[in-house]
């Protein structure tokens, strides 16, 4: 099978990898949970060549997971915004950025720490049972086929 074609399997994962799993595309969207809206910001901050970032942009524009939005005439300039399907993404990133804390690194320590709004608490992220809200690892699931 190839990569092109990995949006066609009965797989959830496969499906969404097939829309975020290029690097890229990783550094694109951690940029724009940053706040980050504008091409050369997002060039400046990935260090991603111009046809590369405009090809991811075009392809998460076209999945609908950022909507691109003119901020200035004469000529036309773009800003990128997350969607309501971008922004859930969000547990993903912070749930790749936490494993990276953990386990890539270098020994100076997290490079960004989050913090939540409400508590001012430091936030470290769960995964929990919808039902019970315990929390949950690999050992506590069982998947079945649908």
């Amino acid at each position: 099978m190839r990569w092109s074609e990995i949006g066609g399997e009965r797989c959830s994962i496969a499906r969404t990898l097939s829309v975020i799993g290029e690097r890229w595309t990783m550094l694109v969207l951690r940029e724009s949970f940053r706040g980050v809206r504008r091409f050369e910001d997002f060039q400046q901050r990935t260090g991603a060549s111009r046809p590369v970032l405009a090809e991811r942009l075009r392809q998460l524009t076209a999945e609908g997971v950022l909507r691109r939005e003119r901020y200035a005439e004469k000529p036309d300039r773009y800003e990128y915004r997350l969607t309501a399907k971008g922004l859930e993404l969000y547990p993903v990133i912070v749930s790749l950025m936490s494993w990276g804390d953990r386990w890539m690194d270098d020994g100076s320590g997290p490079p960004v720490l989050l913090t939540h709004l409400g508590c001012e608490g430091p936030l470290a992220p769960t995964l929990a049972c919808g039902t019970c809200g315990d929390p949950v690892t690999a050992r506590d699931v069982r998947a079945t086929p649908a």
